[in-house]
């Protein structure tokens, strides 16, 4: 049995013999703005795992952006459109736990906290292969593998290997980023289909991204 397949009968052994336990997502992010290859993720996650529901998690101030440096956009646009997108989906949330928190937002802290919050779930941290390879250096990486189950969406250019136990997830590959969009409503260009439609017409009201 390879490790893939010891980490996923482990993942159905808790799910057997923790039955009234929840079983949750966590997609987080600067959603800057939230665009259709975050949800794809998000659904195509939720249902090969089976989980309860997906909860999308704003970054305050990303790690590795540092302190200094603010997004282009305030947290309250950038939760608003996380909102619009998700509306339609009963298993999608927004969770606020790091925008509340304010500072730095650090991975251990978030879980630590929600764990403290929500002793019954267990959670399932989405992070892309790009991220995976660099696990290492995140802060309170050893403690944190064992809060928290890590799943890996493949990307192309990276292997799927990790010392740390990942739950690998295939999913569709949209080549769609956030910078990508922000350049495209700077130049004045469409950005239809790229971004849920109230999205769209979100950002084109508040001038978004045009400085």
């Amino acid at each position: 049995m390879n490790t893939q397949q010891q980490i996923l009968t482990k993942v159905k052994s808790q799910f057997q013999t923790s039955h009234q336990k929840r079983h949750v997502g966590i997609l987080g992010g600067t959603f800057n703005p939230i665009h259709l290859g975050h949800l794809v993720i998000a659904d195509q996650v939720s249902e090969q795992l089976c989980l309860n529901k997906i909860l999308f998690l704003p970054d305050k101030i990303p790690p590795h952006r540092g302190v200094e440096k603010q997004e282009p956009i305030n947290s309250d646009d950038r939760i608003e459109m996380v909102k619009l997108a998700i509306e339609d989906n009963i298993h999608f949330d927004l969770d606020l736990t790091d925008v509340n928190r304010g500072g730095v937002s650090y991975t251990y802290d978030t879980i630590k906290l929600l764990k403290q919050y929500n002793p019954d779930t267990e959670y399932y941290f989405i992070i892309g292969g790009d991220m995976v390879e660099n696990l290492s250096k995140w802060a309170h990486i050893d403690e944190l593998v064992n809060m928290v189950h890590f799943v890996g969406v493949c990307r192309k250019g990276f292997e799927k290997k990790s010392k740390y136990p990942i739950l690998w997830v295939n999913t569709p590959e949209l080549e769609i980023s956030s910078s990508m969009i922000r350049q495209h409503v700077k130049k004045g260009q469409s950005i239809k289909y790229l971004v849920p439609k109230k999205v769209e017409e979100y950002i084109k009201d508040r001038r978004l991204y045009l400085d």
